[in-house]
């Protein structure tokens, strides 16, 4: 069993029933734009939100009882935002492209040697010019805790280079029900060059 599969039997303190503020304000700006893929979807909240905004949207995770929570908000709300239990590392077989990619706590959860391997798997998806936002723990955060990772800014840098372009990496907040203020983090938005 996936162990995120087991964290959905309950509620997990990344699941705030809403979407993270940062994509949000992102939407507002107007960065978010056209078809969106959500990857470690979870539950859904941000897929739904850019599909009540009017974007075609499909949200990916691996953990069966996050899509079923997913599809079920879907149908409540009547969005018709999609989901799939699916892996991110192996995004090719979509067979499709996506003009945005957004991504709410997943790229900390990830391995020093899987990290080049979703680069590798969005660069199947994403459009040339589209664009992967990213929130993830920042390394700016005190304390000693093992997971999830606290992510360096240099990390998300080595990570996007070949065939991409870091547009930014700011400070921003990652909301959850565990601390009031939230956990320090990083809202990356990195593009997709166009093939030469």
């Amino acid at each position: 069993m996936d162990i995120f599969d087991e964290i959905y039997r309950g509620t997990p303190p990344w699941d705030i029933g809403r979407p993270q503020k940062a994509f949000i304000e992102l939407a507002g700006r107007g960065e978010i734009r056209g078809s969106v893929l959500d990857i470690g979807c979870g539950t859904g909240e941000h897929a739904l939100f850019v599909a009540g905004a009017g974007h075609e949207a499909l949200g990916i995770d691996t953990a069966p009882l996050a899509i079923q929570k997913a599809r079920e908000k879907a149908a409540e709300r009547g969005l018709p935002a999609r989901f799939l239990v699916g892996n991110v590392l192996n995004l090719s077989g979509l067979n499709g492209r996506f003009d945005t990619v957004i991504d709410s706590g997943l790229f900390h959860t990830l391995s020093d040697k899987d990290r080049p391997v979703l680069a590798e798997s969005l660069a199947t998806v994403l459009a040339p010019g589209g664009r992967y936002f990213m929130l993830c723990f920042s390394d700016r955060n005190p304390g000693e805790y093992p997971l999830p990772r606290r992510i360096a800014m240099v990390e998300i840098r080595d990570t996007f280079q070949d065939g991409w372009s870091i547009d930014y990496v700011r400070p921003a907040v990652f909301e959850n029900t565990v601390q009031a203020d939230g956990h320090l983090a990083w809202l990356a938005s990195i593009s997709r060059k166009a093939q030469e």
